[in-house]
């Protein structure tokens, strides 16, 4: 699949960009069986059907019905029935039922989305506002937010079977090689703009770029390594409750957490469980799969600490995109080749998920898309292997409750002063 920037392609040529990232959805399921696309592990997650018939959705609630006169609805009863949270729109399903839905079936949320996109290449070759481009903007970005979920949330699901079957037998692989030395980088304190410059498309909780006083620190050169996380592993990391905060103590106690996800260990040996399924433990990959708890308690340990998201912001100007992502079709960290400052995998920062001053939400029921999550949650920078290469940029701000653990999530290690 094509690799260029979506902001380019927006800018020139609306429909050709909607085209791409509705073929990329269908690309990424279509491997997968009608059963394989029920799956719902957990009230996090989400079947793959359900994925695609929500962006088909988002596109018809928000832009067909609104602004295509004598639009016909594909079926009346999915303006409730693939509604995510919003609940300016219809009261939602129990977000937890997902799984169930084996009706409608996968074939007619199939003709759902090629009646929607029939709909939507004839909308925009027309002339439409700035405001209702945004809007199919939002909507795209939307869709490649899902697609990253598409891979995570079907890899959990394989996972819970007890044959690990493989999402993508046929996923690149590199030969393994060396991690690079972790080096520590330099970066001045001062008054420095965080948030969005306003070149190309962002999610409203980007905004409005402002002014933060930073201290003087230094930031790991690249993320921390299997083999590192598995030092701490190897010290009692698991079983020592002085470097773990009270709520991640309670978490590795209730759920007998003794390394990362899809880690697992036979024979004193640990493999992974990766999309292409079970592989031996690469000591160079970054470790990833790791909560927020495992990150800060790893960091602890190290005698180092996460880095604040504008700390990472700030340091994460300039750096080049020389991670893996969902383009490569890897679906899988690679150990490091440069900064990983973005792809490979998200990384944890010690930022509460909170509203930048001056923050507003939008007009309407899409003022839902963010703003109401602000609440006991953390940040994370930098996207990851299952991330569009085009979606991820310095300001974009990933969230998700710190014992989430399902993402490709990793750590980057930070220490004050120079």
């Amino acid at each position: 699949m094509a690799t260029q920037s979506l902001q380019r392609h927006l800018g020139t040529d609306l429909a050709d960009a909607y085209s791409r990232v509705r073929k990329m959805t269908e690309h990424l399921v279509g491997g997968l069986s009608a059963e394989d696309q029920m799956i719902q592990p957990a009230t996090d997650a989400s079947p793959a059907k359900w994925h695609q018939a929500h962006t088909t959705w988002f596109f018809e609630t928000f832009i067909l019905a609104e602004q295509v006169r004598g639009y016909r609805e594909f079926h009346s009863d999915f303006r409730r029935l693939f509604n995510s949270y919003y609940n300016a729109v219809a009261p939602p399903p129990d977000r937890s039922k997902r799984g169930c839905l084996s009706r409608p079936s996968l074939e007619q949320v199939r003709a759902y989305r090629k009646h929607v996109d029939a709909a939507m290449l004839r909308f925009l070759e027309n002339d439409i506002s700035e405001d209702v481009r945004a809007l199919v903007e939002l909507g795209l970005n939307h869709e490649q937010q899902h697609q990253e979920l598409i891979v995570t949330d079907t890899k959990w699901g394989l996972w819970t079977n007890p044959l690990r079957p493989a999402y993508r037998a046929d996923a690149q692989r590199e030969a393994a090689a060396p991690a690079s030395p972790l080096e520590w980088r330099n970066c001045d304190g001062g008054i420095v703009a965080i948030g969005h410059d306003g070149q190309g498309f962002c999610f409203d909780n980007e905004l409005p770029r402002h002014q933060v006083l930073l201290q003087p620190f230094r930031i790991a050169s690249r993320l921390v390594t299997n083999a590192e996380y598995l030092e701490f592993i190897r010290d009692g990391g698991y079983l020592r409750p002085e470097l773990w905060l009270s709520d991640g103590w309670e978490c590795v106690r209730t759920n007998n957490w003794r390394g990362p996800m899809y880690w697992e260990e036979s024979d004193r040996a640990w493999r992974v469980f990766t999309c292409s399924g079970m592989r031996d433990f690469d000591p160079a990959e970054p470790v990833c799969h790791v909560s927020y708890y495992e990150a800060d308690a790893y960091a602890r340990w190290a005698g180092a600490r996460l880095p604040t998201e504008s700390e990472w912001e700030h340091a994460s100007r300039g750096a080049q995109q020389d991670g893996m992502f969902l383009e490569d079709e890897r679906f899988h960290p690679a150990a490091a080749r440069g900064s990983q400052m973005f792809g490979d995998a998200w990384e944890w920062t010690s930022s509460a998920y909170t509203a930048y001053p001056g923050f507003r939400t939008a007009a309407g029921a899409v003022g839902e898309y963010n703003g109401k999550f602000m609440c006991n949650q953390f940040v994370l920078r930098g996207g990851s292997c299952a991330t569009p290469r085009s979606h991820v940029r310095a300001s974009y701000r990933n969230f998700f409750p710190p014992h989430a653990r399902w993402q490709f999530t990793g750590i980057r290690l930070t220490l004050d002063g120079k």
